[in-house]
């Protein structure tokens, strides 16, 4: 299961399934994962267009570029005309590493791809389906300009966008179909498909509890239709036991290997880009060592959130996922100790510290339950451990030794 409070993603095939399985429209597809199987695949579609895509958790695939590519090699959106082409350039995406405006620099690597019909399009549109933090309803959102980054458009044409939230009271209702279909410029019977699909995303949506559903873009086809052409979606983490289909659908080769860790060991951890470990006790502790810390000239690495009945084996493992991120090059470890006894935290350390070894500062500030013992503890423990008396002193002193 994910970590509680995140959201989990899904691929593209992933979504397309679950969209047709609603009666959705999308275009027939095969997934590929082995080069050897990309011939078959394809020749189990009619062309005389193939699309292949390769599928990450990242936006921006076709605009995307594989590392080491070749001369004028394309993105990770191809097209072929014929089956051995399309199996050709599958094959030559697999197992690369592509890079897009999502992903950074790292990018990612590329084990499955998916190989659909292609679509003659006559107009491209975006629509998305999101929670609306503010009024804690499902909003709807749509644009005409398909097939862009919604920030772009929110940027120098934000006129061309409208969102609304539905009353959960009422639920989805005809008329919030119509209104999209005319700001989308539809007519005839596309207005109709458009009130029926918009009540059959609004319904996948509340059942499966999903907090993004994203179909960018949703075309208008030259035979005059409307087809989900691509789509994203994203699920609450705290919902997933309720949805063993969905569930089934994780992919844990897209997920950064030191929050996979933590998940396991019902860790709260979010990796970060700056140079200072943390390791605290409470989400608000958390945020406000991360805050002094921006406070003191430097930046956190990671949230990192032991939880209020932290064990000690718990304590070693988040002290190793720490120090397995490259960035750090200090740690602080902030614990207030009311639920969480502070003796518990120093054993965490220590133990931590004799078997990954300490190759950075590390500032412990203590505070709270069984104080005294837990830094007995680390004095005790012959490590080149600095000791804070409160947040601010702990702040300055990893900031310190992480500049000095």
């Amino acid at each position: 299961m994910p970590k509680r409070g995140t959201a989990m993603n899904i691929h593209e095939y992933q979504a397309k399934a679950l969209l047709r399985s609603y009666g959705a429209p999308v275009s027939d597809g095969r997934i590929v994962m082995r080069a050897e199987d990309a011939k078959t695949a394809a020749s189990q579609m009619d062309g005389p267009l193939w699309v292949v895509k390769a599928q990450i958790h990242a936006g921006g695939r076709g605009k995307g570029t594989f590392k080491e590519a070749g001369p004028g090699e394309k993105g990770g959106v191809r097209f072929a005309k014929s089956v051995e082409e399309a199996a050709t350039e599958a094959k030559k995406m697999l197992g690369r590493t592509l890079v897009t405006k999502q992903t950074g620099e790292a990018g990612k690597q590329v084990n499955r791809i998916y190989i659909e019909d292609g679509s003659g399009i006559e107009t491209e549109m975006y629509l998305a389906l999101l929670i609306d933090r503010q009024t804690s309803r499902v909003s709807f959102v749509c644009s005409t300009e398909g097939g862009m980054d919604i920030e772009e458009v929110a940027e120098k044409t934000p006129d061309k966008i409208l969102s609304f939230s539905v009353d959960p009271a009422t639920g989805y209702q005809p008329f919030h179909g119509r209104r999209i279909a005319f700001n989308l410029g539809l007519e005839g019977k596309q207005v109709k498909q458009c009130v029926a699909l918009m009540g059959t995303l609004y319904k996948l949506f509340t059942e499966k509890d999903c907090e993004m559903l994203e179909i960018n873009p949703l075309i208008v086809t030259d035979e005059g239709d409307l087809k989900c052409l691509d789509a994203k979606m994203g699920f609450d983490g705290n919902a997933i036991y309720r949805h063993a289909d969905i569930a089934a659908f994780r992919d844990e080769s897209e997920e950064d290997p030191k929050e996979l860790a933590a998940s396991k060991y019902d860790l709260n951890y979010i990796s970060l880009d700056g140079e200072i470990g943390c390791m605290v006790n409470g989400a608000g502790l958390a945020m406000a060592t991360m805050d002094i810390i921006k406070l003191y000239g430097s930046s956190p690495a990671n949230f990192l959130d032991v939880g209020g009945g932290a064990t000690k084996e718990k304590v070693t493992e988040a002290f190793k996922i720490i120090t397995s991120d490259p960035n750090v090059k200090g740690i602080l470890v902030n614990i207030f100790g009311g639920i969480m006894r502070c003796d518990v935290i120093a054993e965490g350390v220590v133990e931590a510290v004799k078997e990954v070894g300490l190759e950075v500062p590390l500032v412990v500030r203590l505070e709270g339950t069984n104080v005294e013992k837990g830094k007995e503890i680390i004095r005790n423990s012959g490590l080149n451990v600095i000791a804070a008396d409160d947040l601010k002193d702990g702040a300055e002193k990893i900031v310190a030794a992480v500049k000095g």
